[in-house]
This record gives structure tokens, sequence and C-alpha cells, in this order.
């Protein structure tokens, strides 16, 4: 038997809505405390309390039907021919042809479908439905914020003997590795058991290298070749030329023999836009300038001298310590020399004197730093000693721009690849100075102090966002900088070209009026010359007529003196004493006679003068 209990309620009672109302508070139960009960308890001190403040996450797995893919070949084949017509046999296809078009209907159907295919045609040529209007303009982004950069990564050199990080190189296939060398360049002051290695750092991993190069000799230069990321190439201290592939491991894969190589350290080597992606040339302190092959890098195919008076001399052959190549400019390049002078060269020209085409001189020093303008090829920048210096080959007898005077040296600089007014440059005291020549030119835009060790060498990321800087103790710091340094301006291009093609005309103006002023003053000291040359004739003149009369004084004195001597030799002594008193008068008449005549015929009258006392002397006795 089920018990069944029926409870009874309204419909209407149901679902009822509540009601709420506000009302005093009261107090449903006081539990007042008892000291008693903590004797029953122990105190705990510290307390350890986990407390989880994420939110609660949860992991769900789902299967999704995973989608099959099948590879179909299609088979197109011409159509629109009968059964009994082989398209691939000529003559049924020409016999058919024939046929058709002498159909009445053939010349109807060619007119109607001729009308459709115009009015299509038409249609396409008055509208591109995939024309792409705004192809040729470049996505500027116009950006207000300030100028910074912060430090992401610092590499440092893992030897215990510290040595400069002399040269940098970004990978060319998406600049996700850094290859750095190091060397002591100090002369003869390298530390014993130095350690040779370079190495190559992967930028997510500051603590290991990632490779380690190991050549016979310090490397000084290190670039990757830009058409096989694979291969780098290396300039050493001892001057040898090495070549590594990386898919073969830390030993050097190609060497140069050394009665082939330069004679100082390689300071400069760079590859050419060549077929074979192999060639590239090299620049030491030795003077010369030398082009391999790394397929057969035993000895050099070419070699140029930096003799500038073009006579192919090695001993008069100028350092050569940094190069540049455009590879716009293929025939062209350029070399910065340790005595400040910038050399303007040509390849292919014929003779050994052509190939030195012009010089710039601007510096004090060594130029560390040559490169020329990623936009405006014409303009180049040069580093060294204590300025910055940009230059156009159409002004070269000065610079058309240039910084202060720094207090600290200048060891290295480079172009931003994506702005053209926008350059770097690296100083001995730690400092590195980004200059925005549409912001500021007479101070850099950002002065960034990197750290408290001479900055040696600088490298700038293909996207101009990284920029790497190595020291003198061998740390590599990489820096990320501001998108207002890193993304091409409004209208950039165009004030960057106004304000080179506006200073190198100055340039030019000053140039002529500086040697207007030299011919005139060459001109006035020319004029000065002959002035003085005719006074100092006239001078002469007169000296020599008043000695020419001291010389006849005297041969006249002379002669008077001699002739006098002669007369008085002649004289016959007196018989008488009253002839001799007589004849003493005489004698003196004579001689007053004598010195008192005139220049001109003194011979004579001196002459008729003895002549005469000499008569009176003879008459006196008779």
């Amino acid at each position: 038997m089920e018990i069944v209990y029926v409870y009874v309620k309204k419909r209407s009672e149901f679902g009822k809505q509540c009601n709420f109302s506000d009302r005093q508070a009261e107090l449903n139960i006081d539990i007042s405390p008892n000291p008693e009960l903590s004797a029953l308890y122990v105190e705990r001190n510290p307390v350890d309390t986990g407390i989880q403040c994420s939110a609660s996450m949860s992991e769900h797995e789902a299967n999704t039907e995973r989608f099959e893919m099948e590879s179909c070949g299609v088979n197109h084949v011409e159509g629109g021919w009968p059964k009994d017509v082989n398209p691939q046999e000529l003559e049924q296809t020409i016999r058919f042809r024939k046929k058709v078009e002498k159909d009445e209907n053939y010349i109807n159907a060619v007119m109607q479908l001729g009308s459709i295919m115009e009015h299509c045609i038409k249609q396409n040529n008055a509208i591109d439905i995939y024309e792409e209007y705004f192809d040729d303009e470049e996505a500027v982004e116009v950006t207000e914020e300030a100028p910074s950069a912060k430090t992401i990564n610092v590499f440092r050199d893992p030897q215990e003997i510290k040595r400069t990080a002399t040269h940098l190189s970004w990978h060319p296939d998406g600049n996700r590795k850094l290859a750095v060398s190091y060397s002591c360049l100090k002369f003869q002051r390298a530390p014993m058991n130095m350690s040779h290695d370079s190495y190559i750092w992967d930028l997510e991993n500051p603590n290991r290298p990632e490779l380690t190069l190991k050549p016979s000799s310090p490397l000084v230069t290190l670039e990757y070749n830009p058409k096989d990321s694979h291969v780098l190439l290396g300039g050493c201290y001892n001057g040898q030329i090495a070549c590594w592939d990386t898919r073969k491991g830390s030993l050097v894969a190609e060497l140069s023999t050394i009665e082939f190589s330069h004679r100082d350290p390689v300071y400069g080597t760079i590859w050419l836009q060549s077929k074979t992606g192999t060639e590239c040339f090299s620049a030491s302190t030795d003077g010369q300038v030398m082009w391999w092959d790394i397929r057969k890098i035993s000895e050099p195919t070419e070699v140029v001298i930096m003799d500038i008076s073009r006579k192919e001399q090695l001993e008069n052959a100028l350092g050569a310590i940094s190069l540049e190549f455009e590879s716009t400019l293929p025939t062209k390049f350029m070399v910065g020399t340790e005595q400040g002078i910038v050399i303007s060269c040509n390849r292919k020209a014929k003779t050994p004197a052509e190939k030195i085409v012009c010089t710039f001189y601007g510096h004090h020093g060594p130029i560390y730093a040559l490169q020329r303008n990623p936009f405006y090829p014409k303009n180049f920048l040069t580093v060294g000693d204590w300025t910055a210096r940009i230059w156009s080959e159409d002004s070269r007898e000065s610079s058309i721009m240039w910084t202060k005077y720094h207090m600290a040296y200048l060891s290295d600089g480079a172009w931003s690849p994506v702005r053209p007014a926008v350059f770097f440059t690296t100083k001995m005291d730690g400092t590195l100075d980004i200059w925005d020549l549409v912001f500021k030119q007479c101070d850099p835009a950002l002065s960034l102090k990197v750290c408290d060790d001479p900055l040696f060498c600088l490298r700038v990321q293909d996207t101009g966002c990284l920029i790497a800087c190595g020291s003198e103790l061998g740390t590599t710091t990489l820096l990320e900088v501001s998108s207002s340094l890193s993304t091409l301006q409004r209208n950039e291009k165009n004030i960057a070209s106004s304000i080179f093609e506006r200073e190198t005309r100055r340039e030019k103006i000053l140039e002529a009026r500086h040697r207007e002023m030299r011919l005139k003053e060459k001109g006035k000291a020319e004029g000065k010359d002959d002035d003085q040359k005719e006074e100092e004739a006239a001078l002469d003149l007169d000296e020599l007529v008043g000695k020419a009369e001291e010389e006849f004084f005297e041969i006249i004195f002379s002669e008077l003196k001699r002739k006098e001597a002669e007369a008085l030799k002649k004289k016959p002594k007196p018989k008488k004493k009253s002839v001799e008193s007589e004849a003493e008068p005489v004698e003196g008449n004579v001689g007053d006679e004598e010195e008192g005549s005139s220049l001109t015929g003194e011979d004579e009258e001196g002459e008729d003068a003895g002549e005469d006392a000499g008569e009176e002397q003879e008459e006196v006795p008779t």
C-alpha cells in the first residue's frame, strides 16, 4: 500500500513575488568572549599562508577534424573540334577551318560575338578593378614621440683577457644574429696568451655565443656575405684574408697566403655585388687595396696602391683605414686614410694613375668611418678626429656640413638605413650621439651614455630600429631606438635633399669667393715683389756708382802720389844755398798747384808744372 500525502496550496500563491522593506537592525544573538577558552589554543607565529591571486584557468582539449589534402592533376586539351578531327594534325585543322569559313553562318556568328567581346574589352579598359591607386606612395607615419633609446641586451666577451670589439656585422636574413670580431689594436702591447677567437651571437641568447670562429690571427674586421648568409669574410691582424662557412664549423674554410696578403692589419673588407657573390676587396694601412675571389683566395686578383702622387710607389702610399662601396656605383669606391684624406677611386680605369680620381681634405687624423647616404649616394659621411663631416662629390675643397668639435675623440659613425637625415656617431667617452638634421643641426637630437668604457665600433640594423655598439673591453650593447628615429617622416626625403643641395650651393659660392680672394692676394704679392725688385735694383745701382767713384778716386790719388814721388827723384841737387832757398818756394808752389788742380787734366797740369819748375831750377844757377 502506497502512502501519499498531498500538500494543498492555492495556485495564486505559487511564484509569489517577494516584497522587501527596510527596518531597524536587530540583534539575534550575542556571544561574549571567554578568556578561559584561550588556554586551549597555542599561538602560531609566524604564519605562512599561500594565496593565489591569478584567475582560475582550465585546460580543455579538442580534437578537430583533420583537413585532408589531395593532389590532383588537370589536363587542359584544346576543345571545340569535332570527334573526327585530330587537333594535333595540322592538315586536318586547316581543312576544317577552311570548311567552316565557307559557311554562311560563320560571318554572322563572328559579328555577334565580336560586338559582345568588344563591349567587355571596353569595360575592362574603362575600369580596372585590380588597380592600386596608391601603389607608388610609401606608407609614411607621422610620430611626435620624443627621440629615445633603451638597452635591450649586452653581449660580453667570454674570455678572461678582455679584447676590443673591433667590428660588427648583422646577419643578412632577418638580422637575428650578430657577428663580432675581437682584437687588440695596441701595437706590440697585446697581452700574453690572448685568445684569437671571435663569435657569432644570437640576439635571444646573450649568455653564450652561438658559434666560435677560430682564426690564425685576431680578426680586425668581419662581414657577412649578403648573398650567402652562411659565409663570412674576415680581415686578420697579420694582413691575411680568411673565409668561414658556418655549415662546416668553426675552422677557417679559405685563407690567403701570407706572401700575397697585406703587410699591416686589414681594417676594411667589403663584399662586391657580383653574379657569383664570391668577390670582395680589402684595405690595410700598408697602402694597398686588394680584390679577392674566395674560390681562389690564395692571391689577389687586382691591387691598387693609394699613392695620391699617381706614381704607384708603395713607399709613398697612404694607409687605408676605412672603405666604402655602393652597389649602385659598381665602378667607384672610396678609401679613408690615416692622414685624414678621402680618396675617390675608379676601378675600371685603364692606367694606374687614372684609378685615383680625386681627393677630399678635411680631417686632422685617421678617418675611422666612411659611408655614402643610402638615399643620396652623392653625399657621404666621414668620422675622424673630433668631428663628423658630410661631403658632396660636387664640392671637393671642403665639406658641406660638419658637427662641432667635441671634447672626446670620435671613433665610428653610420647613416640610418630608413631616414636620410639621421646618422649616428660614437665617442671615446662611451657616448652614442644620434643626429637628426631635420630636427636640429647644431647639436645631436639624442645623446646617450652607453657605458663607461670607450666605444669603438657601431652598426645599425637594416630596419633602423636596433643599434649595436662595441666597446674597448669587448662589451657589445644592443640598443632599440624610438619609432620617431626609425620611421620615415612626412616629406623627409625632399627636406633632406633640399638641405644637401642648399649647403652644396653655399660651399660652391664660398669656394668661388675664396678663389677670387686668393688670386687678388697673389696679384698684389706679385706687384709688391716687382716694386721691391725695382727698389733693390735702384739701391744696387747707387751702391755700384759710389763704389766706382771711390775706386776711381783711389786710383787717381795713387797715380798722383806715384808721379810726385818720381818728380822728386828726378829733381837735381842745388850748388848754392841761395839757389836752394829760392827753389824751395817754387817746389811748394808746384805742389800747391797740383793739389788744387781739377780732376780733368790733372796729369797734364802736373807734368807742365814739373817742367816749369825744372826750367826755373836750370835757369837759376846760370
